[in-house]
């Protein structure tokens, strides 16, 4: 009898654990549905992505949604001619459950192009003035193949930038992710989420990059640049594969930051 009762007692203490720990991953949880703010119809293949815990998810064909998530975490939401939004997951979203979020199409505006009309004298010394020349500089290096830009004036400081971006490449990554530690530590994260990798997959905007690793367009674009990827590779890849080349000069700048301080 004794048995039985400590067993009935042992059933009955698992289920009112299982209990409480399914209650527990319901709150790690945010739910939703998003749909037009125009149609108020859903909308499904919404990217979400939970930027404080680098994780993420789409919504299905009825626009719904659900995500691993805790009170403050940030919520980056982005689809194709829709304005991307973020959203804070708050304590009343988690306890009374599923939340309706809009997401408003945006306006695609063609801009006016106008086309100056070129009085031809006839006389190239006059005419030539009438166009428009880039006055940008490039400097070469006996042995090197490839030129440098350095902008639109030849004072000094322009060629010691020019020439230090030759002999110093590793300043410019050293001095970027020194700063951005922090976010850059998502990298690992990121990879292994296959949602956010198949996200990055099919975009091109760099916008997610952006968001998840604080870093502008030019940031992103500089840095795979400093890493020997071609301005092809820049302009051509989707951004998982951005993605990929940043972590893994991320990497190897970690590397070549150790040995830096040891010597």
């Amino acid at each position: 009898m004794k048995h039985f009762i400590a067993l009935l007692f042992l059933i009955i203490s698992s289920s009112f654990a299982f209990a409480q720990v399914e209650e527990a991953d319901k709150k790690e949880a945010v739910e939703g549905v998003i749909i037009d703010s125009q149609t108020n119809g859903p909308i499904d293949n919404v990217n979400i992505v939970n930027l404080n815990q680098v994780i993420g998810t789409s919504t299905n064909d009825k626009g719904e949604f659900k995500l691993k998530a805790k009170v403050n975490d940030t919520l980056h939401l982005t689809y194709i001619g829709y304005k991307s939004i973020k959203v804070r997951v708050t304590n009343d979203w988690l306890k009374f459950g599923s939340s309706k979020i809009t997401l408003t199409e945006l306006a695609l505006a063609l801009e006016e192009i106008v086309v100056n009309e070129l009085q031809l004298t006839g006389y190239l010394e006059l005419d030539i003035k009438q166009v428009q020349v880039n006055t940008n500089y490039r400097y070469s290096i006996s042995g090197l193949r490839t030129g440098y830009e350095a902008g639109n004036n030849k004072s000094p400081n322009t060629i010691s930038k020019v020439l230090g971006s030759i002999f110093n490449p590793l300043d410019f990554l050293y001095n970027t992710f020194s700063r951005k530690g922090t976010e850059l530590k998502k990298l690992k994260q990121m990879k292994k989420d296959d949602e956010i990798r198949n996200l990055l997959a099919s975009r091109f905007d760099r916008e997610t990059l952006m968001v998840l690793l604080q870093l502008t367009k030019v940031d992103l674009d500089e840095i795979v640049s400093q890493c020997n990827y071609s301005k092809d590779f820049i302009n051509k890849a989707n951004d998982l594969q951005m993605l990929d080349a940043i972590s893994q000069c991320y990497e190897e700048y970690k590397v070549l930051s150790r040995d830096r301080k040891r010597g």
